[in-house]
């Protein structure tokens, strides 16, 4: 398959899974379109840093998430709308929730040096987005303009 056919699966895909969870918990209809442009940017970013340039899963999945956290800071200013918005259903391509299936699976079956690993692989993906999300909270908080003087008013 092309390249750029891939590409424009997973672009549609990530797109749609994002856009039909925020249908499930009941993002308002105007933020839909946006929101699944925050988790189809943020899954193009995991699916090139991972399997194109082959920098790892952590690395993809943190930056995948920070991609997720700048985009739903940028479109909560755009619609005027809280930033979880956009990150909660933003974050569900990127959940691993197949490994997290196989790491019960296989603590069901008794083979707990399996499930282990699995489950330590589930746990650093979730730090890895949870560390991602930050640094764009970061980022967020460092370029932000403050009113006059630096501080707010009480």
């Amino acid at each position: 398959m092309p390249y750029w056919l891939q590409f424009l699966v997973q672009l549609s895909f990530s797109y749609v899974s994002t856009v039909a969870f925020a249908i499930i918990i009941n993002v308002p209809r105007r933020a839909l379109n946006f929101a699944g442009w925050a988790g189809a940017i943020g899954w193009i970013v995991y699916w090139v840093l991972t399997y194109d340039l082959d920098v790892g899963r952590m690395m993809g999945n943190l930056l995948g998430a920070f991609a997720i956290g700048i985009c739903g800071m940028i479109f909560s200013r755009i619609k005027k709308m809280p930033v979880i918005i956009f990150n909660i259903p933003g974050l569900v391509p990127l959940v691993p929730g197949a490994t997290a299936y196989q790491a019960v699976r296989a603590l069901v079956l008794g083979q707990i040096d399996k499930a282990s690993k699995l489950t330590v692989r589930v746990a650093m993906v979730a730090g890895a987005i949870a560390v991602g999300f930050m640094l764009a909270q970061l980022l967020a908080e460092q370029t932000y303009r403050h009113p006059v003087g630096g501080k707010y008013k009480a």
